[in-house]
């Protein structure tokens, strides 16, 4: 059996991790496969950092686990990932099974004690992960038979015998949103639609967006692949400010003034030539593609500001 690592050693494997992470996803732009994974070493040796078979990575040479893993759930399966987020704002994971004892939840309690930062492995689509770290776990809920996860930033605001105050709850939900559910919906959106803007087909992970059809404020804007769209930056910010505006039917328009003016090739080639076009890119699963509805939600307020 493997010697456990000492506090130094064990420090320095999760900050490799994270280090090798950071680069192999473009600074999380980018997700990243679980035969990608198989790449990193740690002291020369290949080092696993999911468990092949449990969601839970608890290695015989740490005393704690080092990472959490959540499986892709095909769209309309579920909702996307906000069950997950408890009414303070912070983050709940699951215990493996139901008994206190079992391995990977004596794992996950040591990481929660020893305080020890934990990578959580989101799954985006089959086999292909937005790794979010560092998280660490604040608290448990035995009669739920679950952790309560922090984001780095967040963590010391978590009191379990107080309610987080409104504006920290907040603060919580914004940074949840921030550093969680945009890198998740992003990396969704992106490999749904292949790295591609559906406008255009510019294929630059670095210059794509992954834009909301209704904005996330609006009650119908749900984290959802559905109501999302690999936009470019000039259309997504043509998008955004209601420039460009797509029908239900996927027919990209512009709006009407801009169609008479005369600027340069990128309003000439850019813009208005994409007017009355089908959109170049969409997901070949229609379960992915834009939600009608939300289109249709999309489309009158471009009509409305033309």
């Amino acid at each position: 059996m493997a010697a456990v690592m000492g506090t130094e050693d064990d420090a320095r494997l999760r900050q490799e991790a994270m280090r090798f992470l950071t680069i192999r996803t473009n600074d999380g732009l980018d997700s990243i496969t679980r035969e990608e994974l198989l790449d990193f070493t740690f002291d020369g040796k290949m080092f696993r950092l999911v468990d092949p078979t449990r969601g839970i990575r608890k290695p015989r040479e740490l005393s704690s686990a080092l990472s959490i893993m959540t499986t892709y759930r095909a769209e309309g399966s579920d909702r996307p990932y906000e069950d997950e987020v408890g009414g303070d704002g912070f983050l709940r994971y699951k215990w493996s099974g139901i008994d206190p004892d079992h391995m990977d939840n004596r794992g996950l309690r040591a990481a929660m004690v020893q305080q020890v930062p934990l990578i959580w492995f989101y799954g985006v689509g089959v086999g292909r992960f937005q790794p979010i770290y560092p998280v660490y776990l604040v608290d448990e809920e035995p009669e739920k038979h679950q952790f309560v996860v922090a984001i780095d930033s967040a963590r010391d605001l978590h009191r379990p015998d107080s309610p987080v105050e409104a504006t920290l709850r907040r603060y919580v939900m914004a940074e949840t949103k921030r550093r969680l559910h945009q890198p998740v919906f992003r990396a969704t959106v992106m490999r749904a639609y292949e790295t591609r803007c559906a406008v255009c087909a510019l294929g630059h992970g670095s210059l794509l967006d992954a834009a909301h059809i209704v904005p996330d404020g609006h009650d119908e804007g749900i984290a959802s692949v559905r109501n999302g769209l690999a936009l470019c930056k000039i259309h997504h910010a043509a998008f955004d400010v209601n420039i460009l505006g797509i029908r239900p039917d996927y027919v990209v328009e512009i709006r009407e003034d801009l169609l008479i003016e005369v600027d340069g090739p990128m309003l000439e080639h850019g813009l208005k030539e994409r007017h009355g076009q089908r959109l170049m890119v969409l997901p070949q699963k229609n379960s992915e593609r834009p939600d009608r509805e939300l289109m249709e939600l999309s489309y009158e307020r471009f009509r409305a500001a033309g």
